[in-house]
């Protein structure tokens, strides 16, 4: 690319055909596709993860904890593959049941199974971000009169913040070059809530297929 003198091009470029005539190599829809699927999982990564952290650290009791702590350390180690399989057979096809998802293969489903992926990882980290809060910090907001909602939002996640900004930053670190997103978001066009994207190919897929 650089040796033909389009280094430019490869920069700027809003079309990447390195098989066809005219080959073109713009980068920008790899990063637009990496980053759109990227965003989706921490949203969803974000959203669950905390959601679950907060309630093993605030409301489930020991027995719960202990049994549902190593289930999700568990999920974090199943193969990509499966999470792949998971959204083509499952996630795809019910999502297309109720939005405009003409083709199999689109970022909105790997987005939120990239998600699914890395949630085990904020979760999992956050929860012990917020057990490390001290105990008197939420003996205080008690003696206040907070209730164990307000505690667990206005006290122990403002204190256990930067634990959580670590897990999430780690868990979308792996979702930016997860091999799930290079195989699933191949080519893909994507529809997410009646929004058509345009043709998008990850960075991830681009360097396998090379490889």
């Amino acid at each position: 690319v650089f040796r033909d003198g389009s280094g430019w091009e490869f920069i700027t470029g809003t079309k990447w055909a390195p098989l066809f005539e005219p080959q073109s190599f713009g980068v920008l829809p790899l990063i637009g596709g990496t980053l759109l699927a990227a965003g989706i999982a921490g949203i969803v990564a974000l959203t669950l993860g905390l959601g679950a952290a907060i309630y093993l650290s605030e409301y489930a009791p020991d027995r719960v904890r202990r049994i549902i702590k190593p289930i999700l350390e568990v999920l974090a180690g199943i193969p990509t593959v499966v999470y792949g399989f998971f959204a083509l057979s499952f996630v795809t096809p019910l999502l297309q049941s109720f939005l405009p998802i003409p083709v199999i293969f689109n970022v909105l489903s790997a987005g939120i199974v990239m998600g699914l992926m890395i949630m085990p990882m904020v979760s999992t980290l956050s929860e012990d971000a917020m057990v490390a809060v001290p105990r008197p910090l939420r003996d205080a907001a008690y003696a206040l009169g907070a209730t164990r909602f307000e505690v667990a939002v206005k006290v122990v996640v403002p204190a256990a913040l930067p634990g959580i900004v670590a897990s999430f930053i780690l868990a979308l670190s792996r979702a930016i070059g997860e091999t799930l997103c290079r195989l699933y978001c191949r080519d893909a066009v994507a529809g997410a809530c009646c929004v058509r994207f345009a043709h998008l190919t990850l960075l991830g897929s681009t360097a396998q297929h090379f490889a």
